[in-house]
């Protein structure tokens, strides 16, 4: 059973090595292309309706498995305690199963809204001559977004309800209608996860979506950010790091211009 603690942090973990190692495969092989948000373009450029559905479906997959390897590893705790909370319902596999569903489902809106965005960035670019003769834009644009946000209220009252596991379940599970708000509860969880974690996520659009390093340096990141006992203390050496690695770009073409 899932719930066993003997069987819980197992297959969780194969759970996230898989999709890693997933990740890692895709990055090697020729659809690596979908991994990347550079490759968003050109979707519904003479191509028919079936074609468009595929290449978005890539996408959302590759999403999908990028949330499993990066961001469900920060649930560990939560996990953990709704596992010990509810061990003794007939249900428990399932209950567990569903709180999983909430928060990915959360992170999978998320990420069809980056993606559409990111998609009108790109029919922006290809309109406008001065975006076409400085992309470091799209470069320093979320850098500077990200270390700005890790300095902001609603950053620190998100993380703050992600560090704290069992007041957040015993906030958030009813005991009653079980299934639904075991799914209501990975939900609300995502909600603050998203809230909490959305400009670093949305910085694997600055430095290659299709970068494997990448996401396991900010996976690394957020996981320690949410769950370790100092994590809170990286949050402003992090955000100035970002600010000035945004700065440096935007005044290193400052500098161009000027020459």
């Amino acid at each position: 059973m899932l719930a066993h603690r003997n069987i819980f942090v197992p297959v969780l973990s194969g759970l996230v090595v898989l999709a890693w190692l997933t990740l890692w495969l895709w990055e090697q092989s020729p659809y690596g292309r979908y991994l990347s948000h550079t490759e968003l373009a050109p979707i519904g450029l003479d191509s028919d309706a079936l074609s468009v559905l595929g290449q978005a479906g890539l996408y959302i997959l590759g999403w999908v498995l990028m949330t499993i390897a990066m961001m469900l590893p920060t649930t560990v705790p939560l996990l953990q305690i709704f596992r010990r909370l509810s061990g003794r319902h007939p249900d428990a596999n399932l209950l567990l199963t569903l709180v999983i569903s909430g928060y990915l489902a959360v992170w999978l809106g998320f990420g069809v809204v980056a993606h559409l965005f990111d998609f009108g960035l790109h029919k922006l670019y290809d309109r406008n001559a001065w975006l076409q003769a400085n992309p470091w834009v799209f470069g320093a644009g979320p850098l500077l977004l990200a270390g700005a946000f890790q300095f902001s209220r609603l950053k620190y009252r998100c993380l703050d309800k992600c560090r704290s596991p069992l007041t957040f379940v015993m906030q958030y599970w009813r005991g009653t209608r079980e299934h639904w708000h075991s799914f209501l509860l990975g939900a609300h969880h995502g909600f603050f996860c998203v809230g909490c974690c959305w400009a670093l996520m949305l910085l694997m659009f600055a430095v290659s979506m299709g970068s494997v390093g990448w996401m396991l340096a900010l996976a690394c990141v957020m996981a320690i950010e949410k769950n370790l006992p100092w994590g809170r203390k990286l949050s402003v050496p992090l955000g100035i790091t970002l600010l000035a690695w945004g700065s440096l770009i935007v005044l290193s073409h400052s500098y161009t211009w000027q020459a």
